[in-house]
């Protein structure tokens, strides 16, 4: 170690640079390619994706209609109770609007399926498939 005599300080010898070993980063990277290959798993698609699309689709719908009945057939319920047993006109009225709601709501939600299932095949590719 060199001093300065003038500020007793220490000055750390100047260190070479190392150099990388060109041989060890070509040897890591052909053997890293070569791993790879083994950890590849073959996709092999058995369907496309509009078709799986569609299957989603289709259950998401399905869960739909079936929260929407559970909930429709719970609330009319409540509301034919409140019909049968309200002593009030008032009460009776907004029951049976609440229970026409719930019907034409769920009528509507069961179409959109009819016409999916049934009345969208006739029209696949854009022709009339009848």
């Amino acid at each position: 170690m060199r001093k300065l005599k003038m500020y007793k300080q220490e000055i750390p010898p100047i260190k070479k640079k190392a150099r990388l070993p060109h041989r060890k980063i070509i040897y890591c990277s052909i053997l890293t390619v070569l791993l790879s290959f083994t950890l590849y798993q073959p996709v092999y698609a058995t369907t496309d994706m509009w078709s799986k699309a569609t299957e989603i689709m289709k259950d998401v719908y399905n869960q739909i209609v079936l929260i929407s009945t559970v909930a429709a057939i719970v609330t009319a319920s409540v509301a034919l109770l409140l019909m049968n047993f309200s002593k009030s006109g008032k009460t009776v009225d907004e029951s049976r609007a609440w229970l026409k709601r719930i019907c034409i709501t769920w009528a509507i939600l069961n179409g959109l399926g009819f016409i999916m299932a049934y009345i969208t095949p006739f029209f696949a590719d854009g022709k009339w498939n009848g």
